[in-house]
C-alpha cells in the first residue's frame, strides 16, 4: 500500500474567505481555470480584486476593508461569475453570491463545557428541516430542554451543507462549508450548539465527503482534480483521495471537517458512507481527518463512521494499529431485528435469517458478519470484532437511511405490532452498545421520513423517475400504477408529510410509547449496569428462535433482560443463565420494568415470572420484554 500522496501541511482555516486583521484573506483551489479575480459586491472594498497564483493550484488575495456580511463572487475565464466552493454562507442559495462570515463575532458561553463519558452516550438523530414545524435552528433550539429531559446525551444533526432549493433530506449538499440558509444563519447554528451545551447535550454533525450533490456543485468548475475515474461509487467517479494531485482534495475535506469543530464547537462528526471513500494510501483519509479534527480543540471530539464493511480496525485503538475512531454504525442489529419482526427479505436483508440466535450473536460481539460469505454482496463480509469495546458499536431500530430509503418512508413501528416494537425497544436501550434514536421514535411518531428534494425541474423529473424505477423489483411496486404511489421527492407535500407532529404525543398510543422510552432512558442513566460497556464481549443467549436473554452487570448490580419477539411462549431463564455461566438457584429477582405495565399498554396481559427449586422462567402472553434485577 503506497504512503499518502499528500505533500501539503494541513493548516486549519485554509480555504474560503478568512477574516484576518482589518481585512479578509480569500483563497481558492482553482488549477483548471485560465484566469480568476474576486468581485466584492458591497462594503468598503467593493470592486474587482485580482488573485495571485500560489502553491498547489491555489489563488489568493488579501483585501483590506472586506468584512463580515460582505458578498462576493469569483470571476473566471470569460467572465463567468461563480460562488466560492468554500463559502461560509449562501444567503441567496447555492447559485448566488457567497457571504463573508467572521466566526469570531459570536460570543460563546460554553468555555467550561465537556461532553460526558462515551459509556453514557445515547444518540438522537434529527433533521433540522422536519424536526419542528418551522424547520429552523432557532425552533429546534426551543426543543433542547425536551431532549435533555428525555434522557438522550448526544444530538446528531443530519447534514447541514447547503443544497439546491429550500428542502433536501441532507445528502445532496454542495456548499460543504455553508450551513443551509433554509435553516437559518451560521450564528443561529452556533446559538443552537451553545444552548445544547448549556443543557448538557453534546452535538455531533453528519458530514458527507463521498460525493457532491447533483445541482450547484461548483468545485469541479474550478478543479477537475477533485474527482477521479480510478475508482467508482454509486454516485459516479470517486473523490480523488489517492490519485495524482490528490493532496489538495484531501486538504479540502480535512479543512472542512476541522472548520465544523473550530468554528461551530461541534463535539463530534459522523462520517457518511466511509466505505465509498476509496483510498489506497497509508494512512488513509479517515485516519488523517480524525487526527486533524482532534488537534484543533482541547475538548474531546468523537468520530463515528457509517460503514457497511464491518471493519473492526476502524474502531480499534490507534496504539494497537487501529484507525482510532470512537464508533461505527453496526447495522447488523437493525437488519436482524427487522427481518425477525417485520419479515423484510429483499436486498441486504437476504443475508439474515432473522432469528434470536443471530440477535444474540450481535449482542455478544457487536455484529453478525465477521468474514462469512454475503449473499447480497457475493463476497466475504466483516472482520473479527473481539478487540473492540462494545460501546463503539452504534446500533438502532431505525435511522434516516432505514426509513428514507424505503419507498414510502415508513418507520419500523408502522409495520409491526406495538408488542414487538416494545420488546425491540427494550433490547436496544439496555444494550452494551451505543443506542441511536431517530427523531420521533420515542413516541412512535406517525409521520414517515420520505426522501425529498427541491432540484431544478429537469433534474427533479429525473430524480422522481429514478426513485420510482429503483423499486420496480419489489413485489409491492412491480406494477407501474403502484410505483406512481411512491411519494414524489420533488413535491412540497412529500416534505410536509415528513415533519414530526408534536401534538400527537398526548394521544394514548403515542403517550404510552413515550412513557416507555422515558423509563428505559432513565434506567440507563441511573444504572451503570445498563449503560454502554467498555468490555470486549456482551452476554446474551437465544433460548429459542424468538427469545433472547441478556445479562448486564457492573459493580454490585446485575440485570437480566428477557425479550420475546413474535408469539406467546415461555423463556427458561435459569437454563439461559446457566449456559452463560451463572446460577440463579438462590438469587432473589425483582422486576424493574415490564412492557405489559398499564403505563405502556392499553390492555395489559400479565407476564408471569416463576421461581423455585426447579429454576426461574418467564411466560409471555404475547411479545414483550422484562428487565429483572438480582437483589
Amino acid at each position: 500500500m503506497p504512503r499518502s500522496t499528500a505533500d501539503v501541511s494541513i493548516v486549519p482555516g485554509f480555504f474560503g474567505a478568512i477574516p484576518s486583521g482589518d481585512g479578509v484573506l480569500f483563497r481558492i483551489w482553482a488549477p483548471d481555470v485560465r484566469s480568476i479575480s474576486l468581485e466584492l459586491l458591497d462594503g468598503r472594498a467593493a470592486g474587482t480584486h485580482p488573485l495571485a497564483g500560489a502553491e498547489h493550484g491555489t489563488f489568493e488575495t488579501w483585501v483590506r476593508g472586506a468584512a463580515d456580511g460582505n458578498k462576493y463572487l469569483y470571476v473566471v475565464d470569460d467572465g463567468e461569475r461563480l460562488p466560492d466552493p468554500a463559502s461560509r454562507f449562501q444567503a441567496e442559495g447555492v447559485h448566488g453570491p457567497s457571504q463573508i462570515v467572521d466566526p469570531g463575532r459570536y460570543r460563546w458561553r460554553d468555555d467550561r463545557w465537556r461532553p460526558g463519558s462515551p459509556l453514557d452516550m445515547v444518540v438522537y438523530a434529527l433533521h433540522i428541516g422536519t424536526f419542528t414545524p418551522r424547520g429552523t435552528f432557532t425552533s429546534a433550539l426551543e426543543r433542547l430542554p425536551y431532549l435533555r429531559d428525555l434522557g438522550v446525551t448526544v444530538i446528531e444533526l443530519m447534514p447541514l451543507a447547503d443544497f439546491a432549493g429550500m428542502r433536501n433530506w441532507g445528502y445532496d449538499g454542495v456548499s460543504l462549508f455553508a450551513p443551509s440558509r433554509a435553516y437559518g444563519t451560521p450564528d443561529d447554528l452556533r446559538a443552537f450548539v451553545d444552548a445544547a451545551h448549556d443543557n448538557g447535550l453534546a452535538v455531533m454533525l453528519d458530514v458527507v465527503y463521498n460525493h457532491l450533490g447533483p445541482e450547484g456543485a461548483y468545485l469541479p468548475r474550478f478543479t477537475r482534480r477533485y474527482h477521479t475515474d480510478r475508482h467508482k461509487t454509486p454516485w459516479g467517479n470517486a473523490v480523488n483521495l489517492d490519485g495524482p494531485e490528490s493532496a489538495m482534495a484531501r486538504r479540502f475535506i480535512i479543512d472542512n471537517a476541522t472548520h465544523w469543530v473550530r468554528e461551530y464547537h461541534f463535539d463530534g462528526l459522523r462520517l457518511d458512507a466511509t466505505h465509498a471513500l476509496l483510498d489506497d494510501t497509508e494512512p488513509n483519509i479517515i485516519i488523517e481527518l480524525a487526527a486533524a479534527v482532534r488537534a484543533v480543540t482541547s475538548r474531546p471530539v468523537f468520530i463515528h463512521a457509517e460503514d457497511d464493511r464491518n471493519l473492526a480496525p476502524m474502531v480499534e485503538d490507534a496504539d494497537d494499529g487501529g484507525w482510532g475512531l470512537d464508533g461505527v454504525w453496526a447495522d447488523d442489529f437493525h437488519h436482524v431485528l427487522r427481518r425477525m419482526i417485520a419479515g423484510d427479505s429483499h436486498g441486504y436483508f437476504a443475508d439474515f435469517a432473522g432469528n434470536a440466535a443471530e440477535l444474540a450473536i450481535v449482542l455478544r460481539q457487536g455484529w453478525l458478519y465477521t468474514g462469512q460469505m454475503s449473499v447480497q454482496k457475493k463476497m466475504p463480509r466483516g472482520t473479527d470484532p473481539s478487540a473492540v469495546p462494545m460501546y463503539r458499536f452504534v446500533i438502532c431500530l431505525q435511522n434516516h437511511d432505514q426509513i428514507g430509503n424505503r419507498a414510502c418512508g415508513d418507520r419500523l413501528h408502522h409495520s409491526v405490532g406495538e408488542d414487538a416494537w416494545r420488546a425491540a425497544s427494550v433490547v436496544l436501550l439496555t444494550s452494551a452498545g451505543t443506542p441511536l434514536l431517530f427523531m420521533g421514535q420515542e413516541w412512535a411518531a406517525s409521520s414517515p421520513f420520505e426522501y425529498f428534494t427541491d432540484l431544478e425541474p429537469g433534474l427533479g423529473r429525473l430524480v422522481t423517475e429514478g426513485r420510482r424505477a429503483e423499486f420496480a423489483e419489489f413485489p409491492a411496486f412491480s406494477d407501474e400504477i403502484d410505483r406512481r404511489k411512491i411519494p414524489d421527492p420533488q413535491s412540497q407535500s412529500t416534505f410536509a408529510a415528513s415533519h414530526l407532529s408534536w401534538g400527537e404525543q398526548v394521544l394514548p398510543m403515542h403517550a404510552r410509547a413515550l412513557a416507555l422510552y422515558r423509563q428505559l432512558l432513565a434506567l440507563r442513566r441511573e444504572h451503570a449496569g445498563l449503560r454502554g460497556s467498555d468490555l470486549r464481549e456482551g452476554e446474551a443467549i437465544a433460548t429459542d428462535d424468538e427469545s433472547v436473554v441478556v445479562r448486564r452487570s457492573e459493580g454490585n448490580e446485575t440485570f437480566w433482560v428477557v425479550a420475546r419477539f413474535k408469539t406467546a411462549g415461555e423463556v427458561d431463564l435459569a437454563s439461559a443463565a446457566a449456559t452463560l455461566g451463572h446460577d440463579l438457584a438462590h438469587a432473589e429477582i425483582e422486576t424493574v420494568l415490564d412492557t405489559e405495565h398499564a403505563e405502556f399498554v392499553a390492555d395489559p396481559q400479565a407476564v408471569v415470572v416463576s421461581s423455585g427449586s426447579g429454576g426461574s422462567s418467564v411466560r409471555f402472553a404475547r411479545p414483550g420484554a422484562l428487565i429483572l434485577k438480582e437483589r
